[in-house]
C-alpha cells in the first residue's frame, strides 16, 4: 500500500516582482526614504513611555537619537530580505513600517512582518489598507500560496490584529528566539491563497463599502463582514 503524499502543486509563475510602491485609496507603501521617514517618525515614537511602547516586542529600537534611527532606515533600505516599505496616509507624512520577508520563490510563500506604528496610526484604518496591497501583491503578483504573520506570542496586539484580518493561528514555537536578551516564544499565522478570495472580499467590503456611523467608523467589525460571507 502506498504511503500518503501531499496533494500536487500545479506550476505557476510569478507575473512581477517585489513593488518599489503599492497604492490604495488612503493609504500608500513605498520604499524607505531614510532621511525624511527618520526625521518624522523619531518625535512620534520616542520620548515618552507611551511612545517608545512602540517597541516592545521587535527585535530593534528605541534609538538614542533621530541620526541613530537613520542609520538603522540606511540599512533597511539597503536590505533585499526583508523587502522595507514606509507607510504613508492621505497626507503623505509617515505613518509606520511593514516588510515582505522570509520570500521562498520554490515554495511560494512570504510573510509580512516588521510592522509598526506611531502611536497616532494605531487602530485605525492604515493597517488593513496596507495589509490588503501586500497580500494582494503576494498573491496575484508574486504568485504565492501562502501569506506568513508571526509575532511575540505575548504581544497581544499584533496577534488580535492577524485574527482580526482573517490570519488563521497555526500554533506557538517555543523558545523560538532571543530578542533583546529575553526569550521569545514565536505565535505562527497564514493565510492561504485558497482562503484569499474571502478575505479579500471582507477587507474590501470594511473598507470601501460597509455604511458608517456618524463618527465615521463601520458599523460592523471586519470579522463580522468577513462571517457574512460564509
Amino acid at each position: 500500500m502506498a504511503e500518503p503524499v501531499g496533494d500536487p502543486v500545479p506550476s505557476v509563475s510569478a507575473t512581477g516582482s517585489r513593488a518599489e510602491v503599492l497604492v490604495g485609496p488612503s493609504t500608500t507603501l513605498r520604499r524607505p526614504t531614510p532621511g525624511i521617514d527618520a526625521l518624522a517618525l523619531y518625535p512620534l515614537t520616542h520620548g515618552s513611555q507611551e511612545a517608545e511602547a512602540t517597541w516592545t516586542y521587535m527585535g530593534y529600537g528605541p534609538w538614542p537619537t533621530v541620526e541613530a534611527m537613520t542609520a538603522w532606515m540606511d540599512r533597511c533600505r539597503a536590505s533585499t530580505d526583508p523587502w522595507w516599505y514606509t507607510i504613508t496616509g492621505e497626507t503623505t507624512e509617515p505613518l509606520g513600517m511593514a516588510a515582505f520577508l522570509n520570500h521562498s520563490e520554490a515554495d511560494r510563500r512570504i510573510e509580512v512582518g516588521h510592522i509598526w506604528y506611531a502611536p497616532t496610526a494605531q487602530r485605525t484604518h492604515a493597517n488593513t489598507e496596507a495589509i490588503l496591497l501586500m497580500a494582494t501583491h503576494a498573491f496575484a503578483t508574486l504568485g504565492c500560496r501562502r501569506l506568513e504573520w508571526k509575532c511575540d506570542a505575548l504581544n497581544e496586539p499584533s496577534r488580535v490584529a492577524a485574527e482580526r484580518l482573517g490570519f488563521t493561528f497555526e500554533g506557538i514555537s517555543r523558545n523560538h528566539m532571543i530578542v533583546k536578551g529575553r526569550n521569545r516564544d514565536t505565535a505562527w499565522y497564514s493565510i492561504t491563497d485558497a482562503e484569499w478570495p474571502r478575505v479579500e472580499q471582507a477587507m474590501r467590503l470594511w473598507l470601501y463599502e460597509e455604511p458608517r456611523d456618524r463618527r465615521g467608523g463601520q458599523t460592523r467589525s471586519l470579522a463580522e463582514v468577513r462571517a457574512s460571507l460564509n
